[in-house]
């Protein structure tokens, strides 16, 4: 398999950690702040307990390839979702309480087991990526804020 490569970002959110953790677990909440192209379908009932499992569908015109991903830790402010697919890796939230709010971490770790698909995220995707994963985690924090302020 390639080599792991590891985005890691976080963002001070003035929200409670329990308003942050809902934020990412309810799914009408994460479709208000997941990339507008990406769709989150439960497999089964929708949850995120321990074994719990979904797909991650990224809905281009065309081909609309998806991430099937499996709950693979979790406790009160934590949740880590292994996927695999096109990506092999994990997708980690962390809410950490702080003294006014709550500090998020998001670390995505993974593979691109092909060579192809490996040349084509790095060539033209990697840096889209990135952004796009700060730009989550902003609308994250509008969302969190205003749940937290009952104006959400």
């Amino acid at each position: 398999m390639s080599e792991s490569q590891i985005f890691e970002q976080s963002i001070q959110i003035n929200a409670s950690a329990t308003t942050v953790e809902r934020c990412i677990t309810d799914r009408a909440l994460m479709h208000r702040w997941l990339n507008p192209a990406l769709r989150c379908d439960p497999i089964d009932e929708w949850s995120t307990d321990l074994g719990s499992r979904s797909r991650f569908v990224i809905q281009t015109p065309v081909l609309k390839p998806a991430l099937n991903s499996v709950v693979v830790e979790r406790e009160p402010g934590l949740i880590v979702w292994e996927f695999t697919g096109f990506f092999k890796g994990r997708d980690r939230w962390e809410c950490n309480p702080e003294l006014h709010g709550t500090r998020l971490v998001n670390r995505f770790e993974f593979a691109i087991p092909n060579p192809i698909v490996r040349f084509g995220f790095n060539t033209f995707a990697a840096a889209w990526t990135r952004d796009d994963m700060q730009a989550q985690l902003r609308r994250l924090k509008r969302v969190a804020e205003a749940v937290y302020q009952g104006i959400g």
